[in-house]
């Protein structure tokens, strides 16, 4: 190398070892509840929300307006405590009866109809105050009607926390929080993740326009948005450090996808943010992979 100039010499195993990350063990399950809003740009606490449910089973769709911000969290660990949260009822049990108004839907399995929930004029309830707020604007509460249904499925029921805007807090409509409820005892916060994958540009129907365009790309790779086939080639090698690899591998707690199988090994920091990485996951196995890329040819 020269005369006076220092070197560090590393054996290339110590230097892998030293960077390897702890793997999450994943766990798939299938969540029979989805919920989006067509058009959140008419939503207000006046005027209402439209929502889309779209749901692998028959299903309940109750909204509750002005719920108790704090008694719907105890209520949540109730779910883990006490008793579990399968119906409606349950949870109206739990809140102790907390929110203002409470609307309800029978949602068909598989029908994406939009269904209209709006504050009854009576209520007289124009807005929420400023924040921080001591009442969620609405609360979905999403459940499976069949008995037998809760014996098969591992998710039970979906509370979607739903912001609307009203003249203190203008904040576009949007969904602010999503908890899984488990048939164990368990819930989880259903939380995006932030893929590097080369996405299209945000349409004007796009229901947070504030966004990056990757929370899309992101979407459309872990099968939650409408599939585009002309992009699959585009985004199939996204790796940001090798941009050979596939994209596969979710680094928390940041949630950036932005590595591939082969670059994993090498991170402590996330390349994206620098954030130091705790845990990871793939998106697919190698078995899933394979699968994918012999379909494909």
């Amino acid at each position: 190398f020269g005369l006076g100039v220092p070197v560090i010499l590393r054996n290339s195993e110590e230097t892998e070892s030293s960077t390897r990350v702890l793997k999450k063990r994943m766990r798939q399950v299938k969540n029979p509840f989805g919920l989006e809003i067509p058009n959140p740009a008419a939503a207000s606490v006046t005027r209402g929300v439209t929502l889309t449910p779209d749901c692998l089973e028959d299903c309940v769709l109750t909204c509750y307006w002005g719920c108790n911000v704090q008694k719907l969290h105890e209520a949540l660990q109730k779910h883990v405590y006490c008793f579990r949260i399968k119906t409606p009822q349950a949870l109206e049990d739990a809140l102790y009866s907390e929110y203002l108004y409470k609307q309800q839907h029978f949602i068909k399995k598989n029908d994406k109809a939009e269904k209209y929930c709006q504050l009854p004029e009576d209520a007289q309830v124009v807005d929420f105050g400023p924040v921080p707020r001591a009442r969620y604007p609405l609360v979905a509460l999403l459940t499976l009607a069949d008995e037998e249904d809760r014996e098969i499925y591992d998710i039970i029921a979906m509370v979607a926390v739903i912001h609307i805007p009203d003249e203190s807090y203008r904040l576009s409509c949007r969904i602010l929080y999503q908890y899984l409820l488990l048939a164990q005892g368990q819930y989880h916060d259903l939380k995006q993740l932030f893929m590097s994958a080369n996405s299209p540009a945000p349409s004007s129907s796009d229901p947070f326009p504030g966004e990056s365009s990757t929370d899309t790309g992101l979407l459309e790779k872990a099968g939650l948005a409408a599939d585009e086939p002309e992009l699959q080639e585009e985004n199939s090698k996204d790796c940001v450090v090798c941009q050979n690899g596939p994209v596969n591998w979710v680094l928390l707690p940041c949630r950036h996808t932005c590595l591939c199988d082969g670059c994993i090994k090498y991170f402590q920091q996330c390349p994206m943010c620098r954030q130091f990485v705790q845990e990871s996951f793939p998106l697919c196995s190698k078995k899933e992979q394979d699968e994918d890329e012999s379909t494909r040819v």
